[in-house]
């Protein structure tokens, strides 16, 4: 049963059926090696715990924390380290699990910061992608959906820290 005030976008049944589609497609990518597996905070937490699952090559899991949001539903073109990764990734392959991609600063911030770390190579893979907001050319590696330009929780996506633990995708009305 939705929350009043969301409109659902994408359903629980079409998340898992995508994100089985995604880590099928990384694992034949990355067959045969071991990959790094990169969370950003707080967003990606749910979406990268179900994708490593569907991974049948091993992998080293951890998380890095940026804010560019500061308690607005609109991205800022500042972005912050709050919290670092703790996994060398030096001379690794990287996958970095990112809930959305909107105007592109946070990752390109968090793509220059890693590549900083020597790693092997760096692979974008997000649920969400508003490329309508675009402001910085980013190559995504790995899609769930493209979405229009609406505000979106769910599934890990919060609005003041609300709204994470529904299991779709729904836009604020």
């Amino acid at each position: 049963m939705p929350h009043q005030g969301l409109d659902i976008l994408i359903t629980e049944e079409k998340i898992k059926k995508r994100v089985k589609e995604l880590g099928e497609m990384i694992s034949s990518d990355y067959s045969g090696r071991e990959i790094v597996v990169i969370g950003i905070l707080k967003g990606a937490w749910i979406f990268m715990a179900d994708i490593v699952r569907e991974m049948s090559m091993p992998v080293s899991c951890d998380f890095l924390g940026v804010s560019s949001y500061y308690d607005s539903t609109v991205s800022s073109e500042e972005v912050k380290l709050i919290s670092d990764i703790r996994v060398p990734v030096g001379g690794r392959d990287v996958l970095l699990i990112d809930d959305i991609i909107d105007t592109g600063f946070s990752i390109k911030f968090i793509k220059e910061y890693l590549q900083s770390k020597g790693p092997s190579s760096i692979k974008l893979c997000v649920l969400l992608d508003k490329p309508s907001r675009r402001k910085v050319d980013i190559t995504v590696d790995y899609r769930g959906f493209t979405i229009p330009d609406r505000f979106v929780v769910g599934y890990g996506l919060d609005c003041g820290e609300k709204y994470r633990n529904l299991p779709y995708i729904a836009a604020l009305q």
